[in-house]
């Protein structure tokens, strides 16, 4: 598997993300991922799926150490002490003493971002965690995170897919060393029948959906689609044996706009 280097962290660039998936659903992908080569999961607080995500490393009987598990802090928990009780309980529910990666999973403006990357800074050097990051951080926040913090920050999750231009976070991350993990890197479906994506992938006999995917890993963005269907997860791990031309590549990111955007909570920030 490839992987993107940040700040001392490798972090394959095909990872399984978990959001939505509940119960023997989520068991049963996770160690079923983990078994066809996959070796990346992301879940979070919030997803309340923790507990599956364990279960399902477990069962899959792959080595701790060979997969990469990235768990985030809700917003309503980046206060210091909620911080540091919300990865303590993270850590029970997945039957681990240290993830891979911490990410703050939106920030929350009432919270000072000084007292949120302390916490998470504490949480770090307690050896709770290998390696911090932040989601959902626009331009200014991702700025202000890297001075704050006394250790590096290897990765801003973000939406990102073809129909969404990020230009100006990829940047900023690019600045700072942080690698970019992309979630709904496929749009949640929304490139089922798209002529170009569509095209392209006839070209090199792939789906619009593998070419999605290859626009981002090809950029060496990270990539976490998630899925409920085990055809799916084969099919996703299928974009390492091809390339797109430059040509491929400058058709595919016309597609993105301002106006692609899929997740827009009510706490969100104010975005680029």
């Amino acid at each position: 598997m490839e992987t993107a280097e940040a700040n001392g962290a490798r972090i394959p660039l095909i990872g399984l993300g978990t959001w939505d998936l509940r119960g023997r659903t989520c068991v049963e992908m996770v160690s079923e991922a983990l078994k066809l080569g996959y070796r990346q999961i992301d879940t979070a607080a919030a997803y309340d799926n923790e507990s599956e995500v364990g279960e399902g490393l477990r069962a899959s009987g792959i080595k701790r150490a060979d997969v990469h598990i990235t768990t985030k802090v809700w917003h309503d928990s980046l206060r210091a002490a909620d911080l540091e009780r919300s990865v303590e309980e993270s850590l029970k529910r997945l039957g681990l003493d240290q993830v891979d990666l911490l990410l703050i999973h939106w920030p929350n403006a009432s919270v000072p971002l000084k007292e949120t990357i302390g916490a998470l800074n504490k949480v770090k050097r307690r050896g709770l965690t290998r390696h911090i990051g932040v989601s959902n951080f626009t331009v200014e926040l991702i700025e202000e995170a890297v001075k704050l913090s006394a250790e590096p920050l290897v990765t801003d999750q973000i939406e990102l897919h073809v129909y969404l231009g990020q230009s100006k976070v990829i940047a900023a991350c690019r600045r700072h060393g942080l690698a970019i993990t992309a979630y709904s890197p496929i749009a949640r479906g929304r490139g089922e029948g798209d002529k170009i994506l569509t095209k392209i992938g006839a070209a090199h006999g792939k789906t619009w959906a593998q070419v999605c995917l290859r626009w981002l890993v090809q950029q060496k963005i990270i990539a976490i689609p998630r899925t409920s269907k085990r055809e799916r997860l084969k099919e996703n791990l299928k974009v390492f044996d091809f390339a797109l031309s430059p040509q491929e590549m400058a058709a595919i990111s016309a597609l993105g706009n301002k106006g692609g955007r899929i997740v827009n909570m009510a706490w969100a920030p104010r975005w680029d």
